[in-house]
C-alpha cells in the first residue's frame, strides 16, 4: 500500500529543548492515523513539520514523496488542515468563508460555487449558507472548518482535535463524515485527547510522550497487548492493598480505586478478590485505550 507520509529519525529541537526525538513512522494511503499523547508530548510539533510550517532539525520526512523543505507549495496544494482553534473569518458568511478560501487554490469561481454547495451539504450546513459566523454554534463552526479544509479536494486531511468542545450529536456527525471520507479513499492524520474517538476512528495510532513514540498499532491490539481484556476495580483501602500484595496480584492505584488488569476469567478472579480482600465492592469492565494511555504516560496532570 502506498505511503503518503514517511518519516525516519525525524527530530525537532528548540535551542536545548528536544520536542521530537528520532521518531519513525509511515502513514498509508486510505487510513486514519492518530497521534495521542499528553500536552507537550510532541504531537503538534510533528504535525507542523508535516504541514510545512516548521522545519525539521534532522532526519528525513517525505509527504507524497516530497520534502517539505524543498517543495512546500506542492505539498500544501494537496493537504487540508483543521486546526484546533476556530479561525473562521467573522466578516463573511458560511459560504463566503469557503469561497474566499477557494481563491488560495486558484479554483475557478464556477467550480468553487459547486464545491461550496456540495461541502455545505456534506457537513449539514446548507440552511446556514448565508448565516454570519457569530450566529453559528460551536458544532456548526467545527463542521464549517472541516468543509473549508476539503475545498481543494485534498489527498491528505490533517485534523488537530477535530471535535474539541462539541456535544455528542455534533461529535458523532463529524465521526460519520470522517469515516465516509476514509471510505472514499482519503487519508486522514489526526490528534485527539478523546480516547474513545481515537479507538473508534483510527486504523492505527501512536502514543507519544517527551517527543518519542511509546507504542504503535491498531487500537484494539494495543489494548490487548498492554492491559489485557478486562479491568477489575476495587476500593483503595489499606486492607485491599495488603490483600493484593499477599495474593501476588499486580495492581495500579488510580485515586480512590485499585485496578487489576486481567486476561484470565475476570469473573472468577473478582469473586476470589471479593472473598479474600475484605471489600464490599468489586466491579469489572472492559479494558479501553484510556487504560493504555494512562499506563504508559502516567496520571499526573500536564499543563
Amino acid at each position: 500500500m502506498t505511503a503518503i507520509i514517511e518519516a525516519d529519525e525525524l527530530t525537532k529541537t528548540y535551542n536545548d529543548m528536544v520536542a521530537v526525538s528520532h521518531i519513525r513512522f509511515s502513514v498509508k494511503k486510505g487510513e486514519i492515523f492518530g497521534f495521542l499523547g499528553p500536552n507537550g508530548a510532541g504531537k503538534t510539533t510533528t504535525m507542523r513539520m508535516i504541514e510545512c510550517v516548521s522545519p525539521r532539525t534532522s532526519g528525513t520526512l517525505r509527504v507524497f514523496g516530497m520534502d517539505p523543505e524543498v517543495n512546500p507549495a506542492g505539498i500544501k496544494q494537496r493537504i487540508g488542515v483543521v486546526p484546533q482553534e476556530t479561525n473562521l473569518d467573522p466578516d463573511f458568511t458560511c459560504a463566503g468563508n469557503l469561497l474566499v478560501y477557494a481563491r488560495y487554490f486558484d479554483i475557478p469561481s464556477a467550480e468553487a460555487q459547486i464545491r461550496v454547495k456540495n461541502l455545505l451539504e456534506f457537513v449539514a450546513l446548507t440552511e446556514k449558507r448565508d448565516t454570519a459566523i457569530d450566529k453559528l454554534s460551536g458544532g456548526m463552526k467545527r463542521r464549517l472548518i472541516l468543509a473549508r479544509a476539503l475545498i481543494n479536494n485534498p489527498d491528505l486531511l490533517i485534523l488537530d482535535e477535530p471535535t474539541i468542545g462539541l456535544d455528542p450529536q455534533a461529535r458523532h456527525l463529524i465521526w460519520e463524515r470522517l469515516r465516509l471520507l476514509r471510505a472514499q479513499g482519503n487519508t486522514i492524520l489526526m490528534t485527539t485527547h478523546y480516547l474513545d474517538e481515537a479507538a473508534r476512528l483510527c486504523d492505527r495510532l501512536v502514543i507519544m510522550d517527551h517527543g518519542t513514540f511509546l507504542v504503535e498499532g491498531a487500537p484494539a491490539d494495543l489494548v490487548r497487548e498492554q492491559v489485557g481484556s478486562e479491568i477489575i476495580e476495587m476500593d483503595n483501602t489499606p486492607e485491599v492493598i495488603a490483600c493484593l500484595d499477599e495474593l501476588g496480584v499486580t495492581f495500579e492505584v488510580a485515586g480512590d480505586q485499585v485496578q487489576v488488569a486481567t486476561d484470565a476469567s475476570s469473573r472468577e478472579l473478582a469473586k476470589i478478590l471479593l472473598d479474600r480482600c475484605k471489600t464490599s465492592r468489586v466491579s469489572t469492565r472492559p479494558a479501553t485505550l484510556e487504560d493504555v494511555f494512562l499506563k504508559l504516560t502516567g496520571r499526573t496532570l500536564r499543563e
